[in-house]
C-alpha cells in the first residue's frame, strides 16, 4: 500500500516533450528583436519561465529595454504561436494518470509554464479532468526553486509532505519538490544533461512510475 494519497506533476518533460520547442520559439522571437540566446545554455530555461531570465538574457542592455513590454510582446507571441501539445503528448500520460485516479490518487499540476500555456495544454490534450489542483508560475512571485508552488498545491490538496509524491524532471523543480518536503521522483532526462541527483529515484517513464505505486 502506498504511503502516498497525493501526486502532483510538472508539466514539461513529464507529460509532454516540449523543451525543443519553446526553446526553439523563444529563440526565433527574441532573434525577431535583434536579441541573442546563444551565450545562454538551454539549461538555464529549463523548468523555468521567462520572467526569471530577462536579466541573463539581455546582460549589459538589460537597463536598455523596457522589459515589461518585452514581456507582453513575447507572451502574444506565444498566444499566436501555440505548441502543438496533442502530438508531443507522451503516449502512457493519458492511461497513467487514468489509473492513478482509478487507485485513488488525488492528482495536482504544479508548473513554471505560463498559465495560457498549461490551460491550452490541457485543453489540446484532454488532461484536465485528471487535476484536483492546477499551478502555474504566474500565480507566484518566484518560480521554482522556490518551493511556493509546492507548498500550494499541498495545501489545497489537503496533504501533508508525508503523503505527497512529486514528478518532476528539472534541477529547479526537484529542488522545488525536495525543499517543500515532499518525495520527489523524477523523469530521467536524456537530452540536456540535467542534474536530476535531489530525486529519491528516477525512471524513464510513467508507466514504471505507476508500477511502482
Amino acid at each position: 500500500m502506498s504511503k502516498f494519497k497525493v501526486i502532483i506533476f510538472d508539466m514539461d518533460g513529464v507529460l509532454v516533450d516540449t523543451e525543443n520547442y519553446y526553446y526553439t520559439r523563444r529563440e526565433t522571437f527574441l532573434t525577431s528583436k535583434g536579441i541573442s540566446i546563444k551565450h545562454l545554455s538551454p539549461l538555464v530555461f529549463i523548468g523555468g519561465n521567462m520572467k526569471q531570465v530577462w536579466q541573463m538574457i539581455l546582460a549589459d542592455d538589460y537597463d536598455k529595454w523596457d522589459v515589461p513590454a518585452l514581456q507582453a510582446e513575447y507572451m502574444q507571441y506565444k498566444r499566436d504561436h501555440i505548441i502543438p501539445y496533442d502530438t508531443l503528448l507522451f503516449s502512457d500520460a493519458p492511461i497513467i494518470l487514468e489509473e492513478l485516479t482509478k487507485k485513488g490518487y488525488r492528482l495536482g499540476l504544479a508548473s513554471s509554464t505560463a498559465k495560457i500555456e498549461i490551460l491550452k495544454a490541457l485543453d489540446m490534450t484532454n488532461l484536465a479532468k485528471y487535476f484536483d489542483v492546477v499551478l502555474s508560475g504566474d500565480d507566484f512571485k518566484e518560480s521554482k526553486p522556490n518551493p511556493e508552488i509546492y507548498q500550494v498545491a499541498m495545501k489545497e490538496l489537503d496533504a501533508a509532505p508525508t503523503e505527497t509524491l512529486i514528478i518532476e524532471d528539472s534541477t529547479k523543480g526537484i529542488t522545488a519538490g525536495v525543499a517543500a518536503g515532499a518525495t520527489v521522483w523524477g523523469i530521467r532526462d536524456h537530452q540536456f544533461g540535467l542534474d536530476q541527483s535531489g530525486a529519491v529515484e528516477l525512471f524513464d517513464t510513467l508507466t514504471q512510475i505507476n508500477a511502482r505505486l
